[in-house]
């Protein structure tokens, strides 16, 4: 918001009720008199708008972009070992299947919880944005009572 305009000296405003239209406020007295500007709430809105613009937000968006990248990190190490049990595994060792069952499992966990956190992620960039409407009953306003 801008700073608000006051009136220079004690303007009155028109009666709507005598001239029969809607008539704006008058500003000054005098017509060549500049509006006056009130300033002394400048100050605290600027104040409002500095603490407003990110110091809240760095946090939880660093956090999540730390979850993605150990998420990540992880599920292409789990990948790593399976391709190397599922090598062992094929060679004969019997053990390394399950190895290689378990770093499957644990890599499509990985993966799912990277995608979750993207998601939060994108969630909380777009911010404010309202959810759609719900869909209107068909048949109008009767239909609903």
């Amino acid at each position: 918001m801008g700073p608000v305009a006051e009136p220079a000296t004690g303007g009155e405003e028109r009666s709507s009720e005598r001239s029969g239209r809607h008539a704006a406020p008058r500003h000054a007295s005098r017509p060549g008199e500049p509006v006056r500007l009130d300033t002394s709430r400048l100050s605290s809105l600027s104040q409002d708008a500095a603490t407003s613009s990110g110091g809240r937000q760095t946090g939880p968006l660093l956090l999540l972009a730390l979850g993605i990248t150990a998420a990540v990190v992880a599920w292409g190490y789990l990948v790593y070992l399976a391709i190397d049990f599922g090598t062992k595994a094929r060679d004969g060792d019997t053990a390394a299947w399950w190895f290689l069952g378990l770093a499957t499992i644990g890599a499509i966990a990985c993966l799912f919880a990277g995608m979750m956190l993207v998601v939060r992620l994108f969630v909380r960039l777009k911010g404010g944005v309202p959810p759609p409407k719900p869909p209107r009953m068909p048949g109008g306003r009767r239909a609903a009572r």
